[in-house]
């Protein structure tokens, strides 16, 4: 049985699985559930609570969740599931990896810590004018397609008055994406820009950084330096000179 909590709201779906889960489960009450929150949301978040007397899908059940899946691919923003069990907790480590969202898996006990993880934000992307042409982005902790929006809209903004920039990237609390829609409203946005880029500066500590550094070099047109988290300074005077 799927149970859809009354708590449910707008793009935060909770919902309860116990005994045998069934294909007419998904049919009348996960799937309607999901669908309508799309209609009015882009993405969607689910908390899944695995009760204690649960026994597993049947193969209706299992087809219907490979296909809710598919259907709705880009759909889901953060999934947590919340169980005691070690099967359960074991099959969904497993497919997290191939999931385009992030996962978390949480003890029965630890359950409000999972509404709060499904309600808060897990990153940021801040736009800041540093006068002149130089613009700085600072990417903070796990970023969702939502944040990338927003940072267009900022970008933009800045840049309505300007014939070209140089950007500092600051990458120092930057913890990934979340999902595979967030690394492509990352490309987007970086595409969508480059013709603007007169010279960026990347600043962070990790190997990654420091090659992704030399890729742009290559892939911008622009010239571009990196720089260690205590050159930041260092970083905004290159930009400024020339």
């Amino acid at each position: 049985m799927i149970t859809v909590h009354k708590n449910s709201d707008g793009a935060l779906i909770e919902v309860e699985l116990s005994g045998e889960v069934t294909s007419a489960d998904y049919a009348s009450s996960l799937v309607p559930a999901i669908e309508s929150a799309l209609a009015e949301h882009d993405t969607v978040r689910l908390l899944a609570i695995v009760g204690e007397e649960f026994k597993g899908y049947d193969l209706g059940a299992a087809w219907s969740d490979t296909k809710l899946g598919l259907s709705h691919w880009r759909g889901f923003d953060r999934i947590g599931v919340v169980a005691d069990q070690g099967w359960v907790q074991t099959s969904i480590r497993l497919a997290a990896p191939i999931l385009p969202c992030p996962v978390q898996i949480f003890e029965m006990s630890e359950l409000e810590a999972a509404r709060r993880w499904l309600r808060e934000s897990l990153g940021a992307i801040h736009v800041t004018d540093l006068g002149g042409p130089c613009v700085q982005i600072s990417l903070l902790g796990k970023l969702g397609p939502e944040d990338y929006k927003q940072a267009g809209r900022d970008l933009d903004a800045l840049l309505a008055q300007r014939d070209g920039f140089r950007l500092l990237i600051d990458l120092r609390e930057f913890d990934g994406w979340q999902g595979l829609t967030a690394i492509a409203a990352h490309v987007r946005l970086a595409g969508g820009h480059i013709g603007l880029l007169d010279r960026a500066a990347i600043v962070g500590d990790k190997a990654w950084q420091r090659m992704a550094q030399r890729v742009a070099s290559h892939i911008l047109g622009a010239r571009t330096e990196f720089f260690a988290s205590d050159e930041i300074e260092n970083a905004k005077s290159w930009l400024a000179s020339g």
